[in-house]
């Protein structure tokens, strides 16, 4: 029988698992035993002499390795070629010269039967079913008088034998059928789940990488950008203000340090270090010192309400939408002079405004950087919405807005 390889989409001679294909045939191989083993001891227990036993038993017991070298292949592949002729011709010859050697042998009808139908297309199945019925007569026709029947009495029996096979014929002939279309349902369902695990892994891949691509962006590389504008800084000022260089060196060695804490944290999936054993407020007020210890300007940070416990992951994406909205200060807002972070609290959610007076830009979405897009996606992943408006000569404005509705169902969830 031929292995069924996952991409082969051939129903032809496709293996269709055990659900369907070979179980129902464990209960016709019992019938077939239990057929060949009641047979077998008729013709022992029958009158006659040894000749008349030994004969037909040798002739019922050769359709037994005829039966598993080749019609049992046949019967579960449900092809059909030239093979299968052979297999039902000779099948039905050894049944006649069964019942040819003695007429008990007929019994082996309710095995012969079946395996001709399943074996053969239906029309052959039901010539050669008709041909096995008629043996028997034909044995009644020639030697009845010496067993004391009637050609005549024996036909009726043929007729109800016949048309008894069609009818098992057809209801095997749609069990096969049913069990062939189950069978390629179970592969159908089968490939199904296969090719929704590969895709569902492979969107699990591509929104960890999308993840970890912002990570990277919003810890790792805004931090060493930081690192390299106090270390130019520091070299600028090293002879002529000297004191000033030392303190961009230690706020240097001071975001270094913080880096590393947020690559060990985020290799971990921790809390990032800038919330942890505080709160949000206290991490974003940080950050607005940051920004004026590393470009001197006018950072305004205040907060309007107060502060309610929030989900961690509400958290998370707020203070990476700061960093992000200050790296673009630090990166994009050369003419700058006053940075406004505002946060505020109220019964709608949580609002946060990041706004600078520097040069501005037309927002015409090709400008909108990775870090933008980073937030939209962040913001998106706990119902928030981020936005930005912006102008030539009339800075930018950073607005990100998680309604009340978002933070309960993050608290739910967590």
């Amino acid at each position: 029988m031929r292995n069924h390889s996952p991409g082969d989409d051939s129903p032809t001679g496709a293996y269709y698992g055990p659900e369907s294909g070979t179980r129902w045939f464990g209960l016709w191989d019992g019938f077939f035993a239990v057929s060949y083993v009641v047979t077998a001891a008729l013709l022992l227990l029958s009158s006659g002499s040894q000749v008349d036993h030994s004969l037909p038993i040798a002739a019922l017991t050769l359709i037994v390795p005829w039966y598993a070298a080749v019609g049992r292949g046949l019967m579960i592949e449900a092809s059909h070629g030239p093979r299968n002729l052979v297999f039902a011709l000779v099948l039905v010859a050894l049944f006649c010269a069964t019942t040819a050697f003695n007429l008990i042998g007929a019994f082996a009808l309710f095995a012969v039967i079946p395996m001709l139908i399943m074996s053969l297309p239906m029309g052959p199945a039901v010539v050669l079913a008709t041909v096995a019925n008629l043996c028997p007569v034909l044995v009644v026709a020639f030697v009845g008088e010496d067993v004391g029947l009637n050609v005549w009495e024996v036909v009726p029996i043929s007729l109800l034998s016949i048309a008894l096979s069609l009818l098992l014929g057809m209801w095997i002939k749609r069990v096969v059928r049913q069990s062939k279309e189950r069978g390629l349902l179970i592969e159908e369902l089968r490939r199904s789940r296969e090719r929704e695990a590969r895709l569902s892994h492979e969107a699990g891949i591509s929104a960890e990488r999308e993840r970890l691509a912002r990570e990277i962006h919003d810890t790792l590389a805004q931090g060493l950008t930081s690192i390299i504008s106090l270390v130019q800084a520091a070299e600028s000022e090293v002879y002529d203000a000297p004191d000033q260089a030392v303190n961009h060196l230690a706020l240097t060695g001071r975001v270094a340090k913080e880096s590393l804490a947020e690559a060990r944290d985020f290799v971990a999936a921790l809390t990032p270090p800038a919330l942890r054993g505080g709160s949000l407020v206290q991490a974003v007020r940080r950050q607005a010192d940051g920004l004026i210890a590393e470009t001197g300007l006018e950072v305004r940070c205040s907060v309007r309400g107060e502060e309610p416990p929030l989900p961690m992951a509400v958290s998370v994406v707020l203070l990476r939408s700061v960093q992000e909205a200050i790296a673009n200060v630090r990166k994009h807002a050369k003419q700058a002079r006053t940075v406004d972070v505002v946060l505020v609290f109220d019964d709608d959610g949580i609002r946060l405004l990041i706004r600078d007076d520097g040069e501005g830009f037309t927002p015409d979405g090709t400008q909108e950087g990775y870090g933008l897009r980073g937030m939209q996606a962040r913001m998106e992943e706990i119902d928030g919405m981020a936005s930005i408006t912006s102008s030539p000569g009339r800075g930018t404005t950073v607005e990100v807005d998680v309604p009340a509705t978002a933070l309960a169902g993050e608290a739910a969830h967590g």
